[in-house]
């Protein structure tokens, strides 16, 4: 049962992951771009830690981790640039 329910999730997750870097193609203006590769971040990490808890490898929550905070830095030097601000 948690099988197919982590199945599932992976689906829709991989499938919202495809609709932001659809945007993150497309956006018509920075901004969306920026949205996009912030949502795209977060899907990712979360993948990542599912991930480690369905294998039960703890050393990849830390990768979440890690990479959350880089694309947490990304995207705060992005909106930062796109202000005027850097």
């Amino acid at each position: 049962m948690a099988d197919s329910i982590f199945v599932a999730a992976t689906c829709v997750a991989t499938l919202g992951l495809l609709l932001a870097g659809i945007r993150f193609a497309k956006g018509p203006w920075a901004i969306d771009r920026t949205v996009a590769l912030d949502a795209m971040t977060i899907i990712v990490t979360s993948l990542i830690v599912a991930f480690a808890v369905f294998s039960g490898r703890r050393i990849y929550i830390d990768v979440g981790m890690v990479y959350g905070l880089v694309g947490f830095v990304g995207v705060v030097a992005m909106a930062r640039y796109l202000e005027g601000g850097l």
